[in-house]
């Protein structure tokens, strides 16, 4: 809701009469509307919004019951100041042209804490990163690698230590506790870079707190699991290789995670998500097979909606057949996918009101009229909602496949039973319905049907 800042704002300081408050001040600020957004992982949600003062002022109070966790202060569309709120008061000022830089922490223990700490940990990688291809190729036997391998170690120690001291100076601390959570086991300056990787990737969760779930409340959870992922991802791999070391990893970080069931569901479905945004179908079916929903059991008749997708992506996994589908064309004639009597079937879920749909299907159409003979049929399923756009596009690009849709967008039984969140999103189908591939893009679509001998 937005609300003008009482008068009494302007001649006395807040702090004064305010409890659990954000209060702020930008300058050079060019808008007015301030927003605040609290955070479970990486999302954000909008919670409050105000008008700042002519002078770039403002003052969020936090409801009560809200959690402790990082709150974002927002304006623009890239404008933002992370903070840490933890049941204290806050005052910063920044500038609107530099948030990051120019922020200054006038009020708020949690805050000075963290921004401290975080630059301080920047310097402290950086060193780090200087140093270790010198350890890694510098002659063994110079005294330059030794010095180098000693201050190495050195700096490693001397982190832990700070991390130690702010346990100790600030019990309790939120933004201690996250970093205490990207803390990285201890690296020996004698090991080799190989070596290196494998103690991060079987000890990279040896001092995690999963049971501290207040952490939820901050990206914190999330930028670790990335973090983690990345010391599989190696672009020299083709896809299949690096899906097995994907999963690899996710059954080190599941099964260190399931000691805590909520932990446990925020890793599962966010690493579900992630995979599937990327069409990891491999990795996403690994843990469809491997892992559930700690809380699927308390109600078997209102399954969770992670229970759902992760049974859903079993269903329609390469080698599965694929989920019957019977829907209406533009004319109200019904068809059916079982109905579809060619050698091959592409079906494909798109939108008119996505950018890339719109340009996939007229290049599509053009392999599909290449056909001679035709050996693949298009089944095309349109996740719009107003009839008139989708049988406006059908008709100007001469879609002559069948074109169904039930007009209710994502929330249609189709899309629901295909896990469909995005579009364009394809499966290339053999003649018994069985699902031979999953492309995610037009380059991937024409090479699935060469592979198959569909295209002159």
């Amino acid at each position: 809701m937005k609300r003008l800042l009482p008068l009494l704002f302007l001649f006395f300081p807040v702090t004064l009469w305010a409890q659990n408050s954000i209060e702020g001040r930008i300058h050079n600020l060019d808008t007015k509307t301030i927003y605040l957004l609290s955070f479970y992982g990486e999302k954000s949600t909008t919670i409050d919004s105000i008008i700042a003062d002519p002078a770039g002022r403002f003052l969020f109070t936090i409801a009560p019951g809200k959690k402790p966790g990082m709150y974002r202060v927002q304006w623009g569309k890239d404008n933002l100041v992370d903070l840490i709120w933890n049941r204290e008061n806050i005052s910063f000022e920044t500038n609107s042209l530099t948030p990051s830089d120019s922020l200054v922490i006038i009020n708020s223990v949690e805050n000075r804490i963290y921004y401290d700490y975080s630059k301080k940990d920047r310097n402290t990688q950086s060193r780090l990163e200087l140093l270790m291809p010198v350890v890694d190729y510098y002659p063994v036997h110079d005294s330059y690698y030794y010095l180098t391998a000693a201050e190495m170690e050195r700096i490693q120690k001397e982190q832990a230590r700070l991390l130690d001291s702010l346990d100790q100076a600030h019990p309790g601390s939120y933004s201690a506790r996250i970093f205490r959570l990207y803390q990285t086991p201890f690296l020996a300056s004698g090991l080799k870079k190989e070596e290196r990787l494998k103690v991060l990737q079987q000890h990279y969760f040896d001092k995690v707190n999963f049971n501290d779930t207040s952490l939820l409340h901050s990206p914190a959870f999330a930028n670790k699991a990335i973090s983690y992922l990345a010391l599989y991802s190696d672009n020299r791999l083709d896809k299949k290789h690096l899906e097995a070391e994907f999963i690899r990893a996710v059954t080190i970080m599941l099964s260190a995670a399931s000691v805590n069931p909520d932990v446990f569901k925020f890793l599962l479905d966010y690493l579900v998500s992630g995979f599937d945004k990327y069409h990891f179908d491999e990795v996403i079916t690994y843990i469809a097979d491997n892992f559930q929903d700690p809380f699927s059991c308390e109600d078997q008749k209102r399954k969770s909606n992670l229970q759902k997708k992760l049974e859903t992506f079993k269903k329609i996994a390469v080698g599965k057949v694929a989920p019957a589908i019977e829907l209406p064309d533009q004319k109200g004639k019904m068809v059916t996918l079982a109905g579809i009597q060619t050698e091959y079937t592409l079906l494909v879920f798109w939108s008119t009101e996505c950018p890339h749909c719109t340009d996939f299907m007229p290049r599509l159409k053009a392999l599909y009229d290449s056909q001679k003979p035709k050996r693949f049929e298009v089944l095309a399923v349109s996740v719009d909602t107003s009839r008139t756009a989708w049988t406006d596009f059908i008709r100007k690009e001469k879609l002559n496949w069948p074109n169904v849709s039930d007009l209710q967008g994502f929330a249609g039984k189709a899309a629901d039973d295909y896990n469909i969140y995005a579009t364009p999103t394809m499966f290339l189908l053999d003649k018994e319905k069985v699902i031979l591939s999953k492309p995610i893009s037009f380059r991937e679509t024409e090479q699935a049907l060469r592979d198959q001998k569909l295209l002159p």
